[in-house]
Protein backbone atom coordinates (compact mmCIF):
# COMPACT_ATOMS: atom_id res chain seq x y z
CA UNK A 1 0.00 0.00 0.00
CA UNK A 2 0.99 3.79 -0.55
CA UNK A 3 2.17 5.35 1.94
CA UNK A 4 0.02 8.57 0.59
CA UNK A 5 -3.05 6.20 1.38
CA UNK A 6 -2.05 5.05 5.13
CA UNK A 7 -3.15 7.03 8.44
CA UNK A 8 -1.99 6.09 11.60
CA UNK A 9 -4.61 8.03 13.57
CA UNK A 10 -6.80 10.43 14.06
CA UNK A 11 -4.44 12.71 16.39
CA UNK A 12 -2.16 13.71 13.66
CA UNK A 13 -4.74 15.82 12.16
CA UNK A 14 -6.33 17.45 15.18
CA UNK A 15 -5.25 21.25 16.34
CA UNK A 16 -2.18 20.66 18.87
CA UNK A 17 -3.22 21.64 21.97
CA UNK A 18 -0.96 23.51 24.23
CA UNK A 19 -1.11 24.66 28.12
CA UNK A 20 -2.81 27.74 29.79
CA UNK A 21 -0.11 30.23 29.44
CA UNK A 22 0.48 31.24 33.12
CA UNK A 23 0.25 35.36 33.40
CA UNK A 24 4.36 36.54 33.72
CA UNK A 25 4.89 37.73 37.26
CA UNK A 26 4.46 36.72 41.04
CA UNK A 27 0.72 34.96 41.40
CA UNK A 28 -0.63 37.59 43.83
CA UNK A 29 -4.07 36.94 45.42
CA UNK A 30 -6.59 38.26 47.60
CA UNK A 31 -7.87 35.86 50.17
CA UNK A 32 -10.96 35.61 47.86
CA UNK A 33 -9.26 35.11 45.02
CA UNK A 34 -7.04 32.16 47.29
CA UNK A 35 -10.27 30.67 47.73
CA UNK A 36 -11.79 30.73 44.15
CA UNK A 37 -8.43 29.22 42.86
CA UNK A 38 -9.04 26.45 45.52
CA UNK A 39 -12.44 25.91 44.49
CA UNK A 40 -11.90 26.00 40.76
CA UNK A 41 -8.91 23.24 41.75
CA UNK A 42 -11.63 21.27 44.01
CA UNK A 43 -14.13 21.16 41.06
CA UNK A 44 -11.62 19.96 38.28
CA UNK A 45 -10.29 17.34 40.39
CA UNK A 46 -14.06 15.46 41.03
CA UNK A 47 -14.35 16.28 37.03
CA UNK A 48 -11.32 14.31 35.88
CA UNK A 49 -12.36 10.82 36.43
CA UNK A 50 -16.45 11.65 35.86
CA UNK A 51 -15.42 12.94 32.09
CA UNK A 52 -17.31 11.26 29.33
CA UNK A 53 -14.74 11.03 27.03
CA UNK A 54 -11.09 10.92 26.28
CA UNK A 55 -10.48 13.99 24.85
CA UNK A 56 -13.20 15.77 27.13
CA UNK A 57 -10.72 13.91 30.44
CA UNK A 58 -7.41 15.43 28.40
CA UNK A 59 -8.77 19.14 27.91
CA UNK A 60 -9.87 19.23 32.13
CA UNK A 61 -6.44 17.37 32.78
CA UNK A 62 -4.66 20.32 31.15
CA UNK A 63 -7.45 22.72 32.72
CA UNK A 64 -6.31 21.35 35.77
CA UNK A 65 -2.59 21.44 35.31
CA UNK A 66 -3.02 25.14 35.19
CA UNK A 67 -5.20 25.76 38.54
CA UNK A 68 -2.76 23.56 40.22
CA UNK A 69 0.08 25.85 39.28
CA UNK A 70 -2.10 28.33 40.14
CA UNK A 71 -2.61 27.18 43.56
CA UNK A 72 0.78 25.99 44.61
CA UNK A 73 2.18 29.52 43.44
CA UNK A 74 -0.18 31.75 44.56
CA UNK A 75 0.81 34.42 47.22
CA UNK A 76 -2.07 36.23 49.51
CA UNK A 77 -1.07 40.03 48.90
CA UNK A 78 -0.04 41.92 52.45
CA UNK A 79 -2.93 44.15 53.47
CA UNK A 80 -3.24 47.80 51.82
CA UNK A 81 -3.12 50.27 54.08
CA UNK A 82 -5.73 52.08 52.18
CA UNK A 83 -3.08 55.53 51.72
CA UNK A 84 -2.19 55.14 48.19
CA UNK A 85 -3.67 52.38 45.40
CA UNK A 86 -2.17 49.33 45.96
CA UNK A 87 -2.79 45.51 45.82
CA UNK A 88 -6.58 44.75 47.51
CA UNK A 89 -7.54 48.35 47.51
CA UNK A 90 -10.92 49.68 46.17
CA UNK A 91 -10.46 52.81 44.13
CA UNK A 92 -12.70 55.40 43.26
CA UNK A 93 -12.20 57.40 40.51
CA UNK A 94 -13.26 59.91 37.80
CA UNK A 95 -13.21 59.11 34.24
CA UNK A 96 -14.65 61.31 31.41
CA UNK A 97 -16.89 63.02 33.86
CA UNK A 98 -18.10 59.17 35.21
CA UNK A 99 -17.61 57.87 38.28
CA UNK A 100 -16.38 53.95 38.84
CA UNK A 101 -15.48 52.00 41.21
CA UNK A 102 -12.61 49.37 40.94
CA UNK A 103 -11.09 47.22 43.13
CA UNK A 104 -7.01 45.61 42.40
CA UNK A 105 -6.98 41.86 42.50
CA UNK A 106 -4.97 39.24 41.18
CA UNK A 107 -4.93 37.88 37.65
CA UNK A 108 -7.66 34.65 38.02
CA UNK A 109 -9.67 36.96 40.01
CA UNK A 110 -10.14 39.64 37.42
CA UNK A 111 -13.34 40.50 36.55
CA UNK A 112 -13.48 44.49 34.86
CA UNK A 113 -17.21 44.24 34.19
CA UNK A 114 -17.70 43.60 37.99
CA UNK A 115 -15.42 46.33 38.71
CA UNK A 116 -12.71 44.02 39.73
CA UNK A 117 -9.02 44.87 37.49
CA UNK A 118 -5.97 43.10 37.46
CA UNK A 119 -2.83 44.66 39.48
CA UNK A 120 -0.96 44.23 35.97
CA UNK A 121 -3.31 45.47 33.63
CA UNK A 122 -2.68 48.40 32.26
CA UNK A 123 -5.37 50.28 34.31
CA UNK A 124 -3.73 48.61 37.23
CA UNK A 125 -0.23 49.64 37.03
CA UNK A 126 -1.43 53.68 36.07
CA UNK A 127 -3.38 53.50 39.52
CA UNK A 128 -0.56 51.46 41.95
CA UNK A 129 0.74 54.00 44.14
CA UNK A 130 -1.71 56.81 43.29
CA UNK A 131 -3.25 59.06 46.47
CA UNK A 132 -6.70 60.26 46.45
CA UNK A 133 -6.87 63.96 44.37
CA UNK A 134 -4.05 62.67 42.29
CA UNK A 135 -4.41 62.57 38.16
CA UNK A 136 -3.03 59.82 36.60
CA UNK A 137 -2.92 58.99 32.40
CA UNK A 138 -3.23 55.34 31.22
CA UNK A 139 -0.79 54.45 28.40
CA UNK A 140 -2.24 54.13 25.30
CA UNK A 141 -5.35 56.18 26.14
CA UNK A 142 -5.61 60.29 25.60
CA UNK A 143 -8.24 59.94 28.73
CA UNK A 144 -6.93 61.44 32.47
CA UNK A 145 -7.97 59.40 35.45
CA UNK A 146 -8.92 61.18 38.70
CA UNK A 147 -8.74 59.34 42.17
CA UNK A 148 -11.17 60.32 43.96
CA UNK A 149 -10.83 58.17 46.88
CA UNK A 150 -8.79 54.78 48.12
CA UNK A 151 -9.62 52.44 51.06
CA UNK A 152 -9.07 48.95 51.88
CA UNK A 153 -11.60 46.18 50.00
Amino acid sequence: MSVAFRRDSDEEHKEPRFELPLPPGPNLVTDRGYDLIKTRTEELEAAVPAAVSDEHRAELQRDLRYWRTRLATAQIAPEATGETVAFGTRVTLEQDGRVRHLTIVGHDEADPASGLIAFASPLGRALMGAEAGEDLTVPGSNHSIRVISIARA
